[in-house]
């Protein structure tokens, strides 16, 4: 027998946490088309943080279903390895990247693609369809085996970056002349602040006072200024990445008109906006609209050189820190969860 485990988390409470074990037969009952994935590499980030705190909101918690009333299992992004298959084309052993749960194993109903499969699970249908793509690593181009513990950290946010960047220049940065971005060391914010350096914008990063001298030394914003200093007053979008109520209303109060444009991406602190004055960015629609510019080639060309060159810098950025199981990925949540992650390390677990 193989022993099966998954993390759920308190959803109304996202700091209690169980972990859930069961047993899985050496062969597994597969209807046909179902492929049964072992976690292999995961990444875990304030990003992931923002799938609990909106999950009702955006639909994260249907993803992978598990647990009792009140219960539900984070994603996460990573490498997993087939172990068993219904499906002819994805054979035991097939490394595929993609949407995970915060669990040993996942069983999927693969609908192949030219780049992989899809999961087709019923419960999955209706969700959007860029957390339900999987690629095979051998048929996709950006894939390094070298470089998997950067893929599993910065590619999901790095596509974030590169749609909300694309966005802002497809809509002239909504006639500002600079960006303003909280929450400047976490990594989806740098990765937007370094697809926006040479866009005829200036980028101005705001953060906590202990992470303005490692912002700073990341080279991609033109200042890098604590919460509670004042922004020049010029046309103005705001990028946040904070949730920060109170950092949102200081901006608002110091640029009146100036401020084009609030724009909210993810949630550092722990509640949802429902600050009527932001909108909120929803990378699959600025996904769906590119598809339909670019066709999906040009979508990926475009997407692979600007990863490429992303990834050139981004090591020298980042520390990485191991970690290992289920105990170690709950005190790597727990870590995240509260602010305590230092945004010099980044931190992997292996299954």
């Amino acid at each position: 027998m193989t022993t099966r485990w998954t993390v759920v988390v308190d959803r109304d409470d996202l700091t209690k946490t169980e972990v859930l074990h069961d047993e899985l037969p050496e062969l597994p009952e597969l209807s046909d088309c179902e492929v049964l994935l072992r976690t292999s590499r995961v990444g875990l980030t304030a990003n992931n943080v923002t799938y609990g705190v909106i999950g009702d909101l955006i639909g994260y918690w249907n993803f992978f279903p598990a647990g009792g009333p009140g219960q539900g299992v984070i994603p996460l992004w990573g490498f997993a390895d087939v172990v068993e298959s219904t499906v002819d084309a994805l054979p035991a052993g097939t490394r595929v990247y993609g949407y995970l749960p915060m669990a040993s194993h996942l069983v999927v109903r693969a609908k192949l693609t030219s780049a992989g499969f899809v999961d087709a699970s019923d419960h999955r249908v209706e969700l959007p369809a860029v957390y339900n793509s999987y690629l095979v690593t051998t048929q996709d181009p950006a894939y390094d085996e070298r470089l998997e513990d950067l893929q599993v950290l910065y590619r999901p946010l790095f596509l974030t970056s590169f749609l909300l960047a694309d966005q802002l220049v497809d809509n002239d940065f909504h006639g500002a002349k600079t960006v303003v971005i909280s929450s400047a060391s976490s990594k989806t914010a740098f990765g937007t602040a370094q697809r926006l350096r040479g866009q005829g914008v200036r980028v101005v990063g705001l953060t906590s006072p202990r992470n303005v001298e490692f912002t700073q030394s990341l080279g991609l914003y033109d200042a890098v200024l604590p919460y509670d200093a004042s922004v020049d007053v010029e046309p103005s979008v705001y990028l946040d990445f904070s949730g920060s109520a109170d950092v949102r209303s200081a901006l608002h109060s110091r640029l009146g008109a100036e401020l084009k444009k609030d724009i909210s991406i993810g949630l550092t602190h722990q509640a949802a906006s429902q600050d009527s004055r932001s909108e909120f960015f929803f990378a699959p629609d600025q996904l769906r609209k590119r598809t339909a510019d670019w066709g999906a080639d040009g979508l990926a060309q475009r997407f692979g050189e600007a990863w490429r060159g992303f990834t050139a810098q981004a090591g020298d950025w980042v520390g990485v820190v191991q970690h290992s199981g289920p105990d170690e990925l709950i005190d790597v949540w727990q870590a995240v969860l509260a602010g305590k992650a230092n945004p010099a390390s980044a931190d992997v677990i292996t299954f």
